[in-house]
């Protein structure tokens, strides 16, 4: 009896320890993996900057990174609908969620006169277009852990369209930041900024040379001349005089016949090489 007591309490004892070994493995692999996730999440947002739109997605009030897109046969919808085709990008390939599907086919039925006012406007993109992303998340759901994008399109024939992403990993595993971001440019890349190369990196101008004659300061203006207004950036002016005016932008996004100069303080929008608005 005392045997089958001691044994008992060893198999306890051994099942206890078993099962804190356990519990410390499932708590470590959930911040192991928040860590992971953060990681992907900040390499992303340094290379796709988000653009924030209008309540009613009529505009963009702050233009982040334009993108370009990689594949073909990627649907958006209208962006005055709140209908949103779902894309996914798995195994080098693309494919539309469910509803994206059978809201194409009410647009058939649309066509013959029917179910119009239940079918959102569709548009498919294909390789080389562009657009901008408003929304950037990595999720992790298993197997269908993956980068959750949302994109918005510049206005084409005065209708503007949004949709959504899933990148998945491959076999739901989180990869490393690197590799997380070499999968999503398989679909879409950022366009570079057209912008002015770093201070750091302009060839330093040469020492004066000795017994060189120093330089003649230019007569001061007569006290009873006016200072001059500076020059000011107004409707209808070229991009080279703007960029006379303030200086490269910032950041720079065209699309279509469209063009926006980011500064600091100021937005320039120009239309068909003119100052449209100003910001």
């Amino acid at each position: 009896m005392e045997y089958k007591e001691r044994t008992m309490m060893k198999l306890m004892k051994a099942f206890a320890i078993f099962t804190a070994v356990l519990a410390g493995m499932s708590l470590a692999a959930p911040a192991e993996d928040m860590d992971a996730r953060k990681s992907i999440q900040k390499k992303l947002e340094s290379e796709y900057l988000l653009t924030k739109t209008t309540a009613d997605k009529t505009d963009i009030v702050t233009p982040g990174s334009v993108l370009t897109l990689k594949k073909d046969k990627f649907v958006m919808t209208a962006a005055s609908s709140s209908q949103m085709c779902g894309n996914s990008y798995r195994d080098g390939k693309l494919a539309q969620n469910a509803g994206c599907k059978a809201n194409a086919m009410l647009g058939k039925f649309s066509m013959l006169g029917h179910g119009a006012d239940k079918a959102a406007a569709t548009r498919t993109f294909v390789n080389g277009e562009k657009f901008w992303i408003t929304k950037l998340e990595v999720r992790d759901a298993g197997k269908d852990s993956g980068v959750y994008m949302e994109f918005f399109s510049d206005a084409i024939n005065d209708v503007r369209f949004h949709s959504s992403l899933m990148v998945g990993f491959k076999d739901g595993l989180l990869p490393s930041p690197e590799d997380a971001l070499a999968l999503v440019r398989e679909v879409v890349t950022p366009v570079p900024p057209d912008n002015a190369k770093p201070e750091e990196k302009r060839p330093e101008a040469p020492p004066p040379a000795e017994n060189a004659p120093s330089a003649i300061a230019p007569p001061p203006p007569p006290p009873d001349a006016p200072a001059a207004e500076p020059p000011t950036v107004a409707l209808g002016q070229t991009p080279d005089q703007v960029v006379a005016i303030l200086g490269p932008p910032l950041r720079k996004a065209k699309i279509g016949t469209k063009e926006i100069y980011s500064y600091k303080d100021l937005k320039v929008t120009f239309l068909n090489g003119k100052v449209k608005d100003i910001q």
